[in-house]
């Protein structure tokens, strides 16, 4: 008895979050269906003209926004940004350097500083603690 494993599908709004798009703006046949892992990885090895479009000019979603503009999602909210934005919306904020856009900027340089810090610190504690286990052998 051989059974046939069906394909491991997931729905359009994963399938979008996996590629860097806004759901709302994909042709509404990829908004009706399910997706394939092997359709998935299609998309990403060839992407098809309206998906380099959306890459390309948006609009993006807000995770995708928040890097090109180097802030977290949180800030994009403090910011006031809770729509999706398009390349030239994101271009356009960054000629502008809004102080709030300045301000959460630095915040995330900050919060990138203290993880490597901290990255930092539990490799040296790691060390030290091999050196010890190894002086014990």
């Amino acid at each position: 008895m051989s059974s046939q494993q069906s394909p491991q599908t997931m729905k359009p709004a994963t399938a979008a979050k996996k590629l860097g798009v806004y759901l709302p703006a994909t042709p509404a046949s990829f908004q009706e269906g399910v997706v394939t892992r092997a359709e998935l990885n299609e998309l990403q090895a060839n992407p098809p003209e309206w998906l380099s479009e959306l890459r390309r000019n948006g609009p993006h979603p807000r995770p995708v926004v928040a890097a090109k503009l180097g802030v977290s999602i949180a800030g994009l909210a403090r910011g006031g940004v809770t729509e999706p934005l398009t390349t030239e919306q994101i271009e356009a904020l960054k000629q502008e350097r809004p102080e709030w856009l300045e301000k959460e900027r630095a915040t995330q340089a900050e919060v990138r500083k203290e993880t490597a810090r901290i990255k930092q610190q539990k490799l040296e504690k790691e060390e030290k603690a091999e050196e010890r286990a190894a002086g014990r052998d």
